[in-house]
């Protein structure tokens, strides 16, 4: 009897959490689905590789907004990459360092702080200096968002590193700096490329602070320099028009980020199977 209602006990207890999981995804399931819908028909040739049409002219495609986001998103993750992994490792590596309550305040503050000031502190330290807007700009205000997420996913897995590992190059007599550069960051990198995949797919799909550093642009750009285009803020712009065919594009482009980001999400989660596979 006891073992009977033990196994009735777990298969509930199995039941409602399969139940909660469910209900958790019905609205994320829900939303994409809709988009989906929604996005699916304006999907085609044209829509990857022309240009906007002037408003109110029907056709026309995201080919700026996508070269856009691809180059300002990955300025922004290469910036990011190299404020965050520095302070990570401070942070895990050097725990009675005098700079790290200064790192960790700083760092807990620019992960609460809204995605629109981050775009106000670019303009700031990047548009008005220049003179103009730029796409390198944008990814200033997009790193700003993605260095306290790469930071934090830097410190926790190289925290989870044995420490015998640093003992071993320390007794072969290499220095600190050599041991954490050619045994730790490698032994720690699939969980820094889920942290940098993450940090991509939080900045790829942000809008406000493009408003005031990127701007936009409707010809197709390379130089990051100038005014670039971005699919969220070419999103928010055909959202707010008054045209129907606008409204149509942009559910399109939100499909298309939608999809980017479920790839990021999907190569992040990768890394960190591998990584367990492998560790």
């Amino acid at each position: 009897m006891n073992l009977r209602r033990r196994r009735l006990r777990d298969g509930l207890m199995v039941g409602l959490l399969l139940l909660g999981t469910l209900l958790v995804l019905l609205p994320l399931v829900m939303i994409l689905a809709y988009v989906f819908v929604q996005g699916v028909g304006a999907l085609n040739w044209n829509f990857f590789t022309q240009g906007p049409r002037p408003p109110g002219e029907a056709g026309g495609g995201m080919l700026p907004a996508i070269v856009g986001s691809l180059i300002i998103d990955f300025i922004a993750l290469a910036i990011a990459a190299v404020f965050g992994l520095a302070a990570g490792v401070v942070l895990a590596e050097y725990p009675d360092h005098r700079l790290n309550p200064l790192l960790r305040l700083v760092s807990d503050v620019m992960a609460g702080l809204p995605a629109i000031l981050m775009g106000l502190v670019a303009f700031a330290l990047v548009v008005r200096p220049m003179g103009h807007f730029s796409g390198f700009s944008g990814a200033v205000a997009l790193a700003l968002l993605m260095i306290p997420i790469i930071a934090r996913a830097t410190e926790g897995v190289l925290r989870l590193i044995p420490w015998e590992l640093r003992e071993a190059g320390l007794a072969l007599g290499l220095p600190r700096w050599r041991v954490i550069l050619n045994l730790v960051l490698p032994a720690a990198k699939g969980g820094i490329l889920t942290g940098l995949m993450l940090a991509l797919a939080r900045g790829a799909g942000e809008a406000a602070p493009l408003l005031f550093t990127a701007f936009g642009n409707p010809f197709l750009v390379f130089d990051p320099l100038r005014p670039m285009d971005s699919l969220p803020l070419k999103i928010y712009v055909y959202a707010i028009s008054p045209y129907e065919d606008w409204h149509r594009q942009a559910w399109g482009a939100a499909l298309l980020l939608a999809f980017l980001i479920m790839i990021s999400s999907y190569l992040a989660r990768r890394a960190l199977r591998a990584r367990g596979q492998g560790g």
